[in-house]
């Protein structure tokens, strides 16, 4: 498959009577949004906001970051199977937005959602504090259930992102790239000297408000299967979850993935990047012997020479992780692993719930538990209080000053495990 992915950089964000992009700048206008993405008897009010990077601006708790994209020429709509048919897409061409996106938040769904501060100590933890954030609020009903709640936000903040994509689709990219994958058997004799890699992309799926979905299906409900990387580009894996803030993928780092990205940027150069191997995160150890069983066996299937393994979670996780790592390399596959670290606040304790010593290349997105003081912003959207119950957050966690003493855990994006943050690791 061929993507052109034509890059349109928006530099602001504002509030406007019509709806448009120009010279750089997003107007929306309220009402037109509003029609766009309203309807959901679940929900009682919906509100938008700005938030622009360096203002004294927190949004908490968020729900999902996404970046609007539209298909321009090729098979599909963006983000199939959740408000489109079920097209394969991939190919052809398609505009994103970058430096926005849209940012859900509004009463709290799970414990687990985050903090975005877009100025002080907390931006310098999360990627998403250097983008223009539109961020729709959207309240429930009183006495909604947890999944019909996040079902609800998480379609409207969908909606909203197409319906601004939509805005973009006959202007001029300011750039383009291009990326490809050709079938198997091409892709390999193409560069047969360079080394054959392939990415294992870990899915959260591991029991309620830990969804992530596939052109529309639960990731819980798959057996491992092989994508195309520029699928995902185009919206075919979308976030669900309510898992902790640092490490989760949201949508937007499912269309970013930055793993995908750097294999892209050396593909042909230092490797030959043959695809993506998708696989879920269990609860049971029955259907995790499952899944990485089908993960090791499609590596061995498709020839890889190495394999990098990036992981959403952590915790229970981290056996599906040791295992496909372990499974992998005993196929005599050299594998990588991408995660992040509980190792606690003084960071003495074991870091992953699991080990092997095959697992001996390990990237880390930075150890979690790491405390930091947020000050006092000066506006709020959505809940501030929701910082004393979120993970990462502790009662009293919200000091009378306004400031807050929480974990890197509570702040989206912190330790993210495909590499999209700021935090790492070296051994000297």
């Amino acid at each position: 498959m061929r993507l052109e992915l034509g890059k349109i950089f928006i530099k602001d964000i504002q509030f406007a009577d019509s709806s448009k992009i120009e010279n750089g700048v997003l107007y929306i206008s309220k009402e037109e949004l509003l029609e766009a993405v309203g309807g959901d008897e679940h929900i009682k009010s919906i509100d938008f906001d700005i938030a622009r990077p360096g203002e004294s601006v927190r949004i908490t708790p968020v729900k999902d970051v996404i970046e609007p994209r539209v298909k321009v020429d090729g098979n599909g709509q963006i983000f199939p199977g959740i408000l489109n048919k079920v097209d394969t897409v991939g190919e052809g061409t398609t505009y994103a937005l970058k430096g926005m996106a849209v940012v859900t938040t509004g009463k709290i769904v799970g414990f687990q959602e985050g903090i975005i501060d877009m100025v002080g100590e907390g931006a310098k933890y999360t990627p998403f504090s250097k983008l223009n954030n539109l961020v729709v609020i959207c309240e429930p009903i009183d006495g909604l259930k947890q999944h019909d709640h996040e079902k609800a936000v998480r379609m409207i903040g969908f909606k909203a992102a197409t319906y601004i994509g939509e805005l973009a689709k006959d202007l001029t990219p300011d750039e383009t790239s291009t990326y490809e994958t050709k079938p198997l058997l091409q892709q390999i004799t193409e560069y047969p000297s360079l080394p054959k890699v392939a990415y294992v992309y870990m899915l959260q799926t591991q029991g309620l408000l830990h969804d992530t979905y596939v052109y529309g299906v639960d990731a819980k409900q798959i057996v491992p299967t092989i994508l195309y990387p520029t699928e995902i580009m185009d919206g075919a894996i979308v976030s669900g979850n309510c898992v902790s803030a640092c490490d989760k993928n949201p949508t937007y780092v499912h269309l970013n993935n930055g793993v995908i990205e750097d294999l892209y940027a050396r593909h042909g150069v230092d490797y030959n990047f043959l695809g993506v191997i998708i696989t879920n995160e269990n609860v049971y150890l029955m259907d995790k012997e499952r899944s990485s069983n089908w993960t090791s066996k499609l590596v061995e299937y498709i020839g890889a020479d190495a394999v990098i393994v990036s992981q959403e979670g952590f915790g229970n996780p981290d056996t599906d992780l040791i295992m496909n790592c372990k499974k992998i390399e005993e196929k005599g596959v050299k594998t990588v692993i991408v995660t992040d670290e509980y190792a606690g606040r003084d960071g003495a304790s074991q870091s992953l719930a699991d080990a092997d010593p095959k697992a001996n290349a390990v990237v880390t997105g930075g150890n979690a538990n790491q405390v930091v003081e947020l000050p006092k912003l000066d506006r709020i959207i959505g809940h501030i209080e929701v910082v004393d119950t979120i993970a990462g957050g502790a009662k009293g966690s919200l000091r009378a000053d306004g400031t807050i003493e929480v974990e890197i855990q509570a702040i989206t994006g912190a330790t993210n495990e495909t590499g999209f943050n700021y935090l790492t690791a070296k051994t000297y």
